[in-house]
């Protein structure tokens, strides 16, 4: 994998600052392979208002560890109302809109007033046993019990007095070419190597503390709660797929246990206080047959995969009878209880088996948890689940089994002016993109409503059965987010290029524009605001892109020419005026500006105003937004900066920046380090120290 470099079949290919790196690391080069959806269906976390209930202590014998009271006041979706939420003034997050940063250039920006810090890096150490962080001496047992690389989904969790909280936070993949000072020299270092990369991915649980509230955190560094979830953490199956046939492996003959989770980008956080995690691009590191309609359709191929873990683990070569099955083990919503370090995680096969981007829970009105995730590919679906059972105030034993049992449903959109498309992204006479759609059933009351196909098929193979349905192929559904302040639900369309390319899907009204490389969002009002309805309408909020030079942009009615630009937005979350925020991956991709955060109007006047809040470093993405408006702070995970160097030749400093020619201060590397960052008001306190968290 030092070799990563020499294949880059996406190189020449991104638009922006989109780095092919990022493409073979991330997603195995998806773009460049055929598409996985051959179907012919027709074409056509800090949450606004939200109140947490307060948990009971859950006595689990931790003494010093943070009380069950912690209030969730990040991304997931939470309409349980009492007294003891967040009760900021609307809009208190004052900011004068950041100027767009060239993709040339490694600086993390944000508003005049504000200043920022990193709260963890990759290798910061998580346990008084763990080593403090050494580039040139990483093993595999260091990074067992340091923080992981390449964070995605964040959300802090903080206590009422808001002095203690928890951080908890996704590593989706890692990159060998800027981890080590070089190559492997033989096998049992590449092997050795292979063993690291296994435990930088997975999960992260780190406590924080600072002097009162409002401001900058410090991690602390054997804190009872912290935990790391690798690829040797053993998950529990829930739902029909466990004990079946279709998971089953040598290693499991039961079927019901999984060791590890894989891809994870963005996730949720639940209304009693458990952590959802999207086991996205999984599929890149399986070796399979490749032959059966199956493993075409997850992007599975009978070739050596990027990591090489199959090398010495046979668990990934799932070309043989023994693990066959294994792949089918990836795919799904993993659950953890952050407040419990000892709990088993789980991972809820009645959500379905696709490229989970994350997954955001709402209760509805008649107390069912009601969780919408996205497939994260081209021309792939949106999908809602809705549970069995109903949600119960203060108790968290029951409403952990909610995602174990219930109904699955594939979104279907149909438009108001379909014969006006035409892939320009001109506005339909109408004066909107705008449309009805319908929750197509794929499990319903236990039974699977897709002929052909049981239970256990549909759930373990849930694209093949949303084709069957008839389900809209969209552009890369990637966070979907309801709002507490509407109830409204906003999906992030990231891109699509091949859209309307000779043999794809032509645009439709839901995705009206051709080689859509800018992305979109569509909003969505479930009937009679009831989060268990079958049916919907829905707009466009925006089509994506720099007015200033590309023509197919929309805002819902707001002066293009007053809007920051903004393109392919990736994770979402709200704040407490009920704003929309938007973290972008792949920035404005004709002008190749870094990669930002944006905060949108939803509402009259304002609706459409895009705002620009903060700029990443170089080749980095933004991810994990949490806005925590009621003390002026925000947060966002710094994943992949400097994706296109190399040891010695990197291309971002972040977040160590030293001046040229100085000598760096203990703990300092020149060298990328993903990070959570948090951005405060200037004057708030000082900045906490970096790397080593407080004892």
């Amino acid at each position: 994998m030092s070799n990563a470099k020499k294949l880059l079949p996406m190189l020449g290919h991104t638009r922006g600052k989109r780095s092919a790196v990022t493409c073979a690391l991330k997603c195995d080069n998806a773009c460049s392979k055929a598409v996985c959806n051959t179907s012919t269906n027709s074409y056509f976390r800090d949450i606004a208002s939200a109140e947490f209930s307060r948990r009971s202590a859950m006595g689990i014998g931790l003494a010093g560890a943070l009380s069950a009271a912690v209030l969730a006041t990040g991304q997931g979706a939470l309409p349980v109302k009492n007294d003891d939420g967040p009760k900021a003034a609307a809009g208190r997050l004052a900011f004068a809109p950041i100027a767009p940063v060239d993709a040339a250039v490694d600086a993390f920006n944000v508003p005049a007033g504000y200043d920022w810090s990193p709260i963890i890096r990759w290798g910061d150490p998580l346990f008084d046993h763990a080593p403090d962080f050494d580039f040139a001496n990483q093993t595999q047992a260091s990074q067992a019990g340091q923080f992981g690389y390449n964070n995605d989904y964040t959300d802090i969790l903080r206590q009422p007095n808001g002095k203690k909280g928890l951080l908890v936070c996704n590593h989706e993949y890692v990159n060998p070419q800027i981890m080590f000072p070089a190559a492997p020299a033989n096998e049992w270092q590449a092997q050795s190597r292979r063993n690291i990369f296994r435990n930088a991915v997975g999960m992260s649980v780190v406590e924080l503390e600072r002097e009162h509230k409002g401001t900058p955190w410090e991690y602390i560094r054997g804190g009872k709660l912290n935990r790391r979830i690798t690829m040797d953490t053993l998950f529990e199956l829930t739902g029909p797929l466990a004990g079946s046939d279709l998971v089953k492996t040598l290693r499991d003959p039961e079927g019901r246990q999984v060791q590890g989770t894989l891809g994870n980008c963005s996730g949720g956080t639940t209304p009693w206080g458990t952590i959802l995690s999207g086991e996205e691009n999984f599929n890149g590191f399986f070796r399979t047959n490749g032959t059966s309609a199956e493993d075409r359709r997850y992007g599975l191929a009978n070739a050596a995969t990027g990591m090489g873990w199959e090398q010495e683990d046979p668990r990934f070569d799932a070309r043989g009878t023994d693990f066959r099955n294994e792949p089918n083990r990836f795919g799904y919503i993993v659950e953890i209880d952050p407040e419990n370090p000892y709990s088993v995680p789980r991972k809820h096969t009645s959500m379905g088996r696709f490229k989970h981007e994350g997954a955001n829970v709402i209760i509805a009105k008649n107390g069912k948890a009601v969780a919408y995730s996205g497939d994260d590919e081209r021309f792939d679906y949106l999908y809602k689940f809705v549970s069995k059972n109903k949600y119960k105030p203060n108790n968290k034993a029951h409403n952990m089994t909610l995602l174990t049992e219930g109904d699955l449903y594939v979104a279907q959109f149909t438009g108001n002016s379909a014969v006006e498309i035409d892939g320009s992204g001109t506005v339909p006479a109408d004066g909107a993109f705008d449309g009805t759609g319908t929750w197509l059933p794929l499990v319903v009351n236990g039974k699977s409503a897709i002929a052909g196909m049981g239970v256990q098929e549909v759930l373990a193979y849930t694209r093949l059965a949303a084709d069957k349905a008839g389900a809209t192929k969209m552009d890369r559904c990637e966070d979907v987010e309801p709002s507490l302040a509407t109830g409204k639900v906003y999906v992030a369309c990231t891109n699509n290029t091949k859209r309307g390319l000779p043999g794809q899907a032509p645009a439709d009204e839901t995705n009206p524009r051709a080689e859509n490389r800018d992305g979109h969002i569509v909003e969505i009002t479930e009937t009679r605001g009831d989060s268990t309805a079958t049916t919907f309408n829905w707009t466009l909020l925006m089509l994506c892109g720099d007015p200033a030079k590309n023509s197919e942009t929309y805002f819902s009615g707001f002066p293009a020419d007053k809007v920051s630009p903004i393109s392919c937005p990736d994770n979402l979350a709200f704040d407490t005026a009920g704003n929309l925020w938007i973290s972008t991956d792949g920035a404005p991709s004709v002008i190749g500006y870094n990669d930002g955060l944006f905060k949108v109007g939803l509402e009259g006047a304002n609706r459409g105003n895009v705002q620009q809040f903060a700029s990443m470093p170089r080749d980095a993405e933004t991810c994990g937004p949490v806005i925590h408006d009621d003390e002026s702070m925000v947060y966002v995970a710094v994943q992949h900066p400097g994706e296109d160097g190399s040891y010695g030749k990197h291309t971002s400093y972040f977040p160590d920046y030293v001046a040229e020619g100085t000598t760096p201060a203990p703990g300092q590397v020149r060298a990328p380090r993903p990070s959570v960052v948090q951005i405060f008001p200037a004057g708030a306190g000082t900045k906490p120290g970096k790397g080593n968290g407080r004892k």
